[in-house]
Protein backbone atom coordinates (compact mmCIF):
# COMPACT_ATOMS: atom_id res chain seq x y z
CA UNK A 1 0.00 0.00 0.00
CA UNK A 2 1.63 3.25 -1.16
CA UNK A 3 1.71 6.53 0.79
CA UNK A 4 -1.03 8.08 -1.40
CA UNK A 5 -3.39 5.17 -0.70
CA UNK A 6 -2.64 5.41 3.05
CA UNK A 7 -3.40 9.15 3.01
CA UNK A 8 -6.66 8.57 1.11
CA UNK A 9 -7.65 5.80 3.57
CA UNK A 10 -7.02 8.04 6.62
CA UNK A 11 -8.93 10.97 5.03
CA UNK A 12 -11.91 8.64 4.41
CA UNK A 13 -11.72 7.40 8.02
CA UNK A 14 -11.69 11.01 9.36
CA UNK A 15 -14.72 11.99 7.24
CA UNK A 16 -16.60 8.85 8.42
CA UNK A 17 -15.88 9.43 12.14
CA UNK A 18 -18.34 11.53 14.09
CA UNK A 19 -16.75 14.36 16.09
CA UNK A 20 -17.63 14.03 19.76
CA UNK A 21 -15.94 13.62 23.17
CA UNK A 22 -15.55 9.84 22.75
CA UNK A 23 -13.77 9.98 19.37
CA UNK A 24 -11.39 12.93 19.99
CA UNK A 25 -8.40 10.68 20.82
CA UNK A 26 -9.02 8.54 17.74
CA UNK A 27 -9.28 11.64 15.50
CA UNK A 28 -6.15 13.15 17.06
CA UNK A 29 -4.18 9.99 16.26
CA UNK A 30 -5.51 9.89 12.69
CA UNK A 31 -4.50 13.55 12.15
CA UNK A 32 -1.00 12.84 13.50
CA UNK A 33 -0.63 9.88 11.10
CA UNK A 34 -1.92 12.00 8.22
CA UNK A 35 0.62 14.78 8.93
CA UNK A 36 3.40 12.15 9.10
CA UNK A 37 2.52 10.59 5.72
CA UNK A 38 2.17 14.00 4.06
CA UNK A 39 5.64 14.96 5.34
CA UNK A 40 7.03 11.72 3.79
CA UNK A 41 5.32 12.58 0.51
CA UNK A 42 7.02 15.98 0.36
CA UNK A 43 10.51 14.57 1.02
CA UNK A 44 12.43 14.12 -2.24
CA UNK A 45 13.04 10.51 -3.23
CA UNK A 46 16.51 9.10 -2.44
CA UNK A 47 17.18 7.95 -6.02
CA UNK A 48 17.73 11.26 -7.75
CA UNK A 49 17.22 10.97 -11.48
CA UNK A 50 18.67 13.22 -14.16
CA UNK A 51 18.85 16.80 -12.99
CA UNK A 52 16.17 18.85 -14.76
CA UNK A 53 16.07 22.56 -15.41
CA UNK A 54 16.03 24.71 -12.24
CA UNK A 55 12.67 26.15 -11.27
CA UNK A 56 13.25 28.64 -8.46
CA UNK A 57 14.43 32.16 -9.17
CA UNK A 58 17.08 34.01 -7.18
CA UNK A 59 15.59 36.26 -4.50
CA UNK A 60 16.00 39.96 -5.28
CA UNK A 61 14.45 43.28 -4.29
CA UNK A 62 13.01 44.25 -0.91
CA UNK A 63 10.24 41.64 -0.77
CA UNK A 64 8.96 38.62 -2.66
CA UNK A 65 5.36 37.95 -3.73
CA UNK A 66 4.17 34.68 -5.31
CA UNK A 67 1.18 34.48 -7.67
CA UNK A 68 -0.72 31.24 -7.16
CA UNK A 69 -3.89 30.14 -8.90
CA UNK A 70 -5.54 27.68 -11.26
CA UNK A 71 -4.65 27.80 -14.98
CA UNK A 72 -6.20 30.66 -17.00
CA UNK A 73 -7.25 32.99 -14.15
CA UNK A 74 -5.10 35.90 -15.37
CA UNK A 75 -1.78 35.53 -13.49
CA UNK A 76 0.42 36.26 -16.54
CA UNK A 77 -1.77 39.20 -17.62
CA UNK A 78 -1.47 40.61 -14.07
CA UNK A 79 2.35 40.25 -14.16
CA UNK A 80 2.56 42.00 -17.55
CA UNK A 81 0.33 44.87 -16.31
CA UNK A 82 2.18 45.40 -13.01
CA UNK A 83 5.77 44.98 -14.18
CA UNK A 84 7.83 45.64 -17.27
CA UNK A 85 8.20 41.87 -17.80
CA UNK A 86 6.09 40.36 -20.57
CA UNK A 87 4.73 36.94 -19.57
CA UNK A 88 3.06 35.01 -22.38
CA UNK A 89 -0.74 35.03 -21.95
CA UNK A 90 -3.13 33.04 -24.14
CA UNK A 91 -6.66 31.65 -23.95
CA UNK A 92 -5.49 28.06 -23.31
CA UNK A 93 -4.46 26.48 -20.01
CA UNK A 94 -0.80 26.04 -18.91
CA UNK A 95 0.53 28.89 -21.06
CA UNK A 96 3.15 29.48 -18.32
CA UNK A 97 5.31 26.39 -17.73
CA UNK A 98 8.06 27.78 -15.50
CA UNK A 99 8.58 30.52 -12.89
CA UNK A 100 8.69 34.00 -14.47
CA UNK A 101 9.94 36.87 -12.25
CA UNK A 102 9.01 40.55 -12.57
CA UNK A 103 9.63 43.64 -10.42
CA UNK A 104 6.95 46.06 -9.16
CA UNK A 105 8.36 49.51 -8.35
CA UNK A 106 6.15 51.07 -5.69
CA UNK A 107 6.92 53.84 -3.14
CA UNK A 108 10.63 53.45 -3.84
CA UNK A 109 10.62 49.69 -3.10
CA UNK A 110 11.41 46.91 -5.56
CA UNK A 111 8.94 44.07 -4.99
CA UNK A 112 9.74 40.83 -6.79
CA UNK A 113 6.60 39.26 -8.28
CA UNK A 114 6.74 35.59 -9.33
CA UNK A 115 4.32 34.28 -11.95
CA UNK A 116 4.03 30.56 -11.19
CA UNK A 117 2.45 27.87 -13.40
CA UNK A 118 -1.22 27.09 -12.70
CA UNK A 119 -1.93 24.66 -9.86
CA UNK A 120 -4.34 21.80 -10.48
CA UNK A 121 -6.16 19.59 -7.99
CA UNK A 122 -3.72 17.08 -6.52
CA UNK A 123 -0.75 19.46 -6.82
CA UNK A 124 0.42 18.54 -3.31
CA UNK A 125 0.97 14.97 -4.57
CA UNK A 126 3.14 16.31 -7.42
CA UNK A 127 0.61 16.61 -10.26
CA UNK A 128 1.44 19.20 -12.93
CA UNK A 129 4.73 20.35 -11.31
CA UNK A 130 2.64 21.14 -8.22
CA UNK A 131 5.44 20.40 -5.75
CA UNK A 132 7.91 22.82 -7.36
CA UNK A 133 5.25 25.56 -7.54
CA UNK A 134 4.38 25.13 -3.86
CA UNK A 135 8.08 24.96 -2.85
CA UNK A 136 8.66 28.38 -4.50
CA UNK A 137 5.52 29.77 -2.82
CA UNK A 138 6.95 28.78 0.60
CA UNK A 139 9.89 31.16 0.08
CA UNK A 140 7.66 34.21 -0.59
CA UNK A 141 6.76 36.93 1.93
CA UNK A 142 3.15 37.18 0.72
CA UNK A 143 1.01 34.93 -1.46
CA UNK A 144 -1.42 36.47 -3.94
CA UNK A 145 -4.08 33.88 -4.70
CA UNK A 146 -5.57 34.71 -8.11
CA UNK A 147 -9.15 33.48 -8.39
CA UNK A 148 -11.67 33.56 -11.21
CA UNK A 149 -14.66 35.61 -9.94
CA UNK A 150 -16.99 33.74 -12.33
CA UNK A 151 -16.24 30.39 -10.64
CA UNK A 152 -17.54 31.30 -7.16
CA UNK A 153 -15.72 29.96 -4.09
CA UNK A 154 -14.77 26.53 -5.51
CA UNK A 155 -11.24 27.55 -6.52
CA UNK A 156 -10.50 29.24 -3.21
CA UNK A 157 -11.47 26.17 -1.17
CA UNK A 158 -9.48 23.77 -3.39
CA UNK A 159 -6.33 25.94 -3.32
CA UNK A 160 -6.53 26.42 0.45
CA UNK A 161 -6.80 22.64 0.85
CA UNK A 162 -3.75 22.04 -1.40
CA UNK A 163 -1.61 24.59 0.48
CA UNK A 164 -2.83 23.35 3.87
CA UNK A 165 -1.72 19.80 3.05
CA UNK A 166 1.87 20.92 2.32
CA UNK A 167 2.26 22.93 5.51
CA UNK A 168 1.47 26.48 4.34
CA UNK A 169 -0.87 28.21 6.79
CA UNK A 170 -2.55 31.30 5.34
CA UNK A 171 -3.50 34.38 7.40
CA UNK A 172 -3.24 32.63 10.76
CA UNK A 173 -0.79 33.31 13.61
CA UNK A 174 1.75 30.78 14.85
CA UNK A 175 0.29 28.66 17.72
CA UNK A 176 1.51 29.92 21.10
CA UNK A 177 2.76 26.53 22.30
CA UNK A 178 6.19 25.89 23.86
CA UNK A 179 7.48 22.45 22.86
CA UNK A 180 10.96 21.03 23.58
CA UNK A 181 11.99 17.35 23.25
CA UNK A 182 14.28 16.12 26.07
CA UNK A 183 16.67 13.22 26.66
CA UNK A 184 14.73 11.81 29.63
CA UNK A 185 12.30 12.58 32.42
CA UNK A 186 9.04 11.71 30.66
CA UNK A 187 6.37 14.18 29.57
CA UNK A 188 6.01 17.51 31.37
CA UNK A 189 2.60 18.99 30.45
CA UNK A 190 1.33 22.43 31.52
CA UNK A 191 -1.08 25.11 30.35
CA UNK A 192 -1.61 28.75 31.33
CA UNK A 193 -5.23 28.77 30.06
CA UNK A 194 -8.11 26.25 30.40
CA UNK A 195 -7.92 23.82 27.45
CA UNK A 196 -11.14 22.64 25.80
CA UNK A 197 -9.70 20.81 22.76
CA UNK A 198 -6.44 19.17 23.90
CA UNK A 199 -6.12 16.96 26.99
CA UNK A 200 -2.91 15.51 28.46
CA UNK A 201 -3.85 12.03 27.23
CA UNK A 202 -4.37 13.29 23.64
CA UNK A 203 -1.03 15.17 23.72
CA UNK A 204 0.68 11.98 24.92
CA UNK A 205 -0.93 9.87 22.16
CA UNK A 206 0.10 12.35 19.44
CA UNK A 207 3.68 12.50 20.76
CA UNK A 208 3.84 8.67 20.89
CA UNK A 209 2.83 8.58 17.21
CA UNK A 210 5.99 10.62 16.51
CA UNK A 211 8.01 8.34 18.87
CA UNK A 212 8.59 11.22 21.32
CA UNK A 213 8.37 10.02 24.95
CA UNK A 214 10.31 12.77 26.78
CA UNK A 215 9.31 16.36 26.19
CA UNK A 216 8.25 19.63 27.75
CA UNK A 217 4.89 21.03 26.53
CA UNK A 218 3.36 24.35 27.60
CA UNK A 219 0.09 25.62 26.10
CA UNK A 220 -0.26 29.42 26.28
CA UNK A 221 -3.56 29.43 24.35
CA UNK A 222 -6.49 27.09 23.76
CA UNK A 223 -5.14 25.25 20.69
CA UNK A 224 -6.55 22.46 18.53
CA UNK A 225 -4.81 19.07 18.01
CA UNK A 226 -3.97 20.21 14.43
CA UNK A 227 -2.08 23.25 15.76
CA UNK A 228 -0.19 21.08 18.24
CA UNK A 229 0.83 18.71 15.41
CA UNK A 230 2.07 21.75 13.42
CA UNK A 231 4.30 22.72 16.37
CA UNK A 232 5.76 19.18 16.65
CA UNK A 233 6.48 18.91 12.91
CA UNK A 234 8.05 22.37 12.99
CA UNK A 235 8.32 22.99 9.21
CA UNK A 236 5.09 24.92 8.81
CA UNK A 237 5.14 28.31 7.09
CA UNK A 238 2.75 31.01 8.34
CA UNK A 239 2.26 33.67 5.70
CA UNK A 240 -0.19 36.42 4.80
CA UNK A 241 -2.35 35.80 1.74
CA UNK A 242 -4.33 38.23 -0.40
CA UNK A 243 -7.27 36.70 -2.29
CA UNK A 244 -7.57 38.53 -5.62
CA UNK A 245 -10.75 37.95 -7.63
CA UNK A 246 -10.06 38.68 -11.31
CA UNK A 247 -12.59 39.07 -14.16
CA UNK A 248 -15.13 41.00 -12.05
CA UNK A 249 -16.36 42.71 -15.25
CA UNK A 250 -18.11 39.42 -16.13
CA UNK A 251 -20.28 39.11 -12.98
CA UNK A 252 -23.15 41.07 -11.39
CA UNK A 253 -22.52 44.12 -9.18
CA UNK A 254 -24.12 42.30 -6.18
CA UNK A 255 -21.63 39.44 -6.54
CA UNK A 256 -18.73 41.95 -6.82
CA UNK A 257 -19.94 43.61 -3.62
CA UNK A 258 -20.15 40.23 -1.81
CA UNK A 259 -16.61 39.23 -2.87
CA UNK A 260 -15.13 42.66 -2.03
CA UNK A 261 -16.48 42.49 1.55
CA UNK A 262 -14.88 39.12 2.28
CA UNK A 263 -11.84 39.25 4.62
CA UNK A 264 -8.39 39.59 2.92
CA UNK A 265 -10.03 39.93 -0.51
CA UNK A 266 -9.63 42.41 -3.38
CA UNK A 267 -11.64 42.48 -6.63
CA UNK A 268 -9.89 43.50 -9.87
CA UNK A 269 -10.20 43.21 -13.62
CA UNK A 270 -6.95 42.80 -15.57
CA UNK A 271 -8.80 43.09 -18.89
CA UNK A 272 -10.31 46.50 -18.04
CA UNK A 273 -7.51 47.55 -15.61
CA UNK A 274 -9.92 48.09 -12.71
CA UNK A 275 -8.88 48.53 -9.02
CA UNK A 276 -5.18 47.71 -9.58
CA UNK A 277 -4.01 50.76 -7.57
CA UNK A 278 -6.01 49.62 -4.51
CA UNK A 279 -4.48 46.15 -4.85
CA UNK A 280 -0.98 47.69 -4.69
CA UNK A 281 -1.93 49.62 -1.53
CA UNK A 282 -3.18 46.43 0.11
CA UNK A 283 -0.06 44.53 -0.97
CA UNK A 284 2.14 47.23 0.65
CA UNK A 285 0.17 46.81 3.91
CA UNK A 286 0.50 43.02 3.85
CA UNK A 287 4.25 43.19 3.19
CA UNK A 288 4.62 45.51 6.23
CA UNK A 289 7.31 47.63 4.54
CA UNK A 290 8.34 51.14 5.58
CA UNK A 291 10.44 53.86 3.84
CA UNK A 292 13.16 55.62 5.82
CA UNK A 293 14.99 58.65 4.42
CA UNK A 294 18.55 59.62 5.33
CA UNK A 295 19.95 63.10 5.94
CA UNK A 296 23.49 64.48 6.07
CA UNK A 297 24.37 67.22 8.56
CA UNK A 298 23.52 70.68 7.21
CA UNK A 299 21.80 69.29 4.10
CA UNK A 300 18.23 68.56 3.08
CA UNK A 301 16.95 64.95 3.43
CA UNK A 302 17.45 62.66 0.45
CA UNK A 303 13.84 61.85 -0.54
CA UNK A 304 14.92 60.29 -3.83
CA UNK A 305 16.46 57.08 -2.51
CA UNK A 306 14.69 55.67 0.59
CA UNK A 307 15.90 52.72 2.68
CA UNK A 308 13.19 50.03 2.64
CA UNK A 309 12.82 48.18 5.97
CA UNK A 310 10.27 45.91 7.65
CA UNK A 311 7.79 47.38 10.11
CA UNK A 312 9.26 47.25 13.63
CA UNK A 313 12.84 47.93 12.47
CA UNK A 314 15.07 49.80 14.94
CA UNK A 315 17.83 52.38 14.37
CA UNK A 316 20.34 49.50 14.68
CA UNK A 317 18.73 47.71 11.70
CA UNK A 318 18.99 50.93 9.67
CA UNK A 319 22.71 51.21 10.57
CA UNK A 320 23.34 47.62 9.42
CA UNK A 321 21.50 48.30 6.16
CA UNK A 322 23.69 51.38 5.44
CA UNK A 323 27.00 49.71 6.40
CA UNK A 324 27.88 46.78 8.63
CA UNK A 325 30.47 48.76 10.68
CA UNK A 326 28.21 51.77 11.29
CA UNK A 327 26.50 50.33 14.39
CA UNK A 328 29.86 49.90 16.20
CA UNK A 329 30.82 53.55 15.51
CA UNK A 330 27.32 54.87 16.39
CA UNK A 331 27.09 57.76 18.91
CA UNK A 332 23.47 58.92 18.55
CA UNK A 333 20.86 59.62 15.85
CA UNK A 334 18.48 62.50 15.18
CA UNK A 335 15.05 61.42 13.94
CA UNK A 336 12.23 63.49 12.40
CA UNK A 337 8.80 61.88 11.88
CA UNK A 338 5.85 60.10 13.51
CA UNK A 339 7.98 57.79 15.71
CA UNK A 340 9.25 60.73 17.81
CA UNK A 341 7.63 62.92 20.47
CA UNK A 342 9.20 66.05 18.97
CA UNK A 343 11.31 66.73 15.88
CA UNK A 344 14.22 66.24 15.80
CA UNK A 345 14.55 63.79 18.69
CA UNK A 346 17.92 62.42 19.80
CA UNK A 347 17.61 58.60 19.99
CA UNK A 348 19.70 55.49 20.59
CA UNK A 349 20.06 52.18 18.73
CA UNK A 350 16.87 50.64 20.16
CA UNK A 351 14.47 53.35 18.87
CA UNK A 352 11.76 51.84 16.60
CA UNK A 353 11.40 53.62 13.25
CA UNK A 354 8.11 54.33 11.43
CA UNK A 355 7.08 54.90 7.82
CA UNK A 356 8.63 58.00 6.16
CA UNK A 357 10.86 58.93 9.12
CA UNK A 358 14.04 60.94 8.43
CA UNK A 359 17.25 59.89 10.20
CA UNK A 360 20.63 61.58 10.67
CA UNK A 361 23.32 59.35 12.24
CA UNK A 362 26.18 60.88 14.26
CA UNK A 363 29.34 58.75 14.65
CA UNK A 364 31.78 58.70 17.58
Amino acid sequence: MGILEKIAEIEREISRTQKNKATEYHLGLLKAKLAKYRAQLLEPSKSSGAKGEGFDVMKSGDARVALIGFPSVGKSTFLSLMTSTASEAASYEFTTLTCIPGVIEYKGANIQLLDLPGIIEGAAQGKGRGRQVIAVARTADVVIMMLDATKGDVQRELLEKELESVGIRLNCPKPNIYFKPKKGGGLSYNSTVPLTQCSEKLVQLILHEYKIFNAEVLFREDSTPDEFIDVIVGNRVYMPCLYVYNKVDQISIEEVDRLAHRPNSVVISCGMKLNLDYLLEQLWEYLALICIYTKKRGERPDFGDPIIMRRGASVEHVCHRIHRTLASQFKYALVWGTSTKYSPQRVGLTHIMEHEDVIQIVKK
